[in-house]
């Protein structure tokens, strides 16, 4: 069964009859036939791999900051700013210690 409307290509929704049955009713005014059951099934895929690789990065180029690095506690870092979730949302705050390379995430 279309859940598209066949004259207008508008989305159809099910409607349930005075008998019980259920028929698709778009906004056109086109019907279908009586159905006994409809069955309306949706399937999502999710990317389960959430790494982020940074490739080939010339950090000579990045800003410095003070930060203390979470790994030798060295207190200057390049940093650069990447849109890593939605649009709304702000942008994540990427971190690589001047001293040991060490490379972390903020997401403030």
């Amino acid at each position: 069964m279309a859940l598209f409307c066949p004259k207008c290509k508008g989305i159809m929704m099910p409607k349930k009859t005075s008998t019980g049955k259920i028929r698709m009713v778009c906004t056109c005014g086109y019907t279908t036939k009586d159905k006994e059951k409809i069955v309306l099934k949706e399937k999502i895929a999710v990317d389960k791999k959430n790494k982020i690789n940074i490739i080939d990065k010339d950090i000579k180029t990045d800003p410095k900051t003070k930060v203390d690095c979470p790994k030798c506690s060295h207190g200057e870092a390049y940093y650069w700013l990447l849109q890593t979730r939605a649009a709304d949302e702000p942008e994540t705050t990427f971190f690589r210690c001047v001293k040991c390379k060490h490379q972390w995430r903020s997401y403030d």
